[in-house]
């Protein structure tokens, strides 16, 4: 496929697990040739601003609003890609304010877990390395690198912070229908995010597709970084199975992770109704 570096709806930014501010996600997104770009911080829409926004027309960069949904499906944590909302919604804002709740109380309980098993640490340390952005489980493996007390994040979430280990802790999060509720009301579309991340089989994904297109959800997320053709194309056909819109997104976080770097994605594939169709 070749490369399409156009249109980037999955990012984040320094307000949750990303390094870079807005205005540096921009500036990049210039660099490599980005015309329309989403940031999509964990239940959190703090980077976007006027200022933000006058600084995307001057690089001529159409800014979509956006926000990654933490929500649970039978039992399961599925992210939900909110884009295109009204940010000054009722419904977004308090959507807004309860996922702070969620992440806050299931970061207080990771720190509990974390110093039942002797590791030494406070949740104001953990919030002052987040800085402005909201507490995530990479925040917790980088204070034990830099503490001395794991040799490297990989090695703290495979022993402690990885799925199924005792760091792992499940937040409150709201219902897959609640998250959709809340993205359609502020007049925004919702789509799945990463759907291969989640470790299903064909039957439960598809079992989550039909209930997600049934909850009011239009899109899925058919290029996800840098994925193989195979991947791509198992999930353009899901696409046209449930009548979805393709999206596109790099899931960036930080600068030299070569499978998820901001804009470096390959093109939709034909089949595929882009998302943006839906608001341009």
């Amino acid at each position: 496929m070749p490369a399409l570096p156009l249109t980037d709806f999955h990012c984040h930014s320094v307000f949750s697990d990303g390094v870079l501010t807005p205005l540096e996600l921009l500036d990049l997104a210039q660099q490599r040739g980005v015309r329309q770009l989403a940031i999509t911080d964990h239940d959190s829409v703090r980077a976007y601003s006027p200022m933000l926004t006058k600084q995307a027309q001057q690089r001529q960069i159409a800014l979509v609003t956006g926000c990654e949904f933490s929500c649970v499906w039978q039992r399961r944590n599925i992210h939900v890609l909110g884009l295109n909302m009204d940010l000054s919604h009722p419904s977004l804002m308090q959507a807004m304010a309860s996922q702070a709740t969620a992440r806050q109380s299931r970061a207080a309980k990771i720190t509990r877990v974390l110093q039942r098993l002797g590791f030494v640490l406070t949740l104001p340390e953990i919030q002052k390395l987040a800085g402005v952005g909201s507490i995530g489980r990479p925040h917790f493996a980088e204070y034990l690198v830099t503490s001395g007390q794991m040799p490297s994040a990989a090695v703290a979430f495979k022993r402690a912070l990885g799925s199924g280990k005792p760091g792992d802790v499940k937040a409150d999060w709201p219902s897959l229908e609640t998250v959709l509720g809340w993205i359609t009301n502020a007049g925004g579309v919702a789509v799945v995010a990463h759907p291969l991340k989640y470790k299903m089989t064909l039957t439960k994904l598809r079992s989550l597709l039909d209930d997600f297109r049934q909850a009011g959800g239009q899109g899925i997320e058919v290029l996800t970084g840098f994925q193989a053709p195979a991947r791509v194309n198992a999930l353009a056909d899901l696409a046209l199975r449930y009548e979805l819109y393709g999206s596109a997104g790099s899931d960036f976080h930080r600068p030299g992770q070569p499978w998820a770097e901001l804009g470096r994605l390959a093109a939709l594939p034909e089949r595929c109704t882009p998302i943006w169709q839906l608001w341009t």
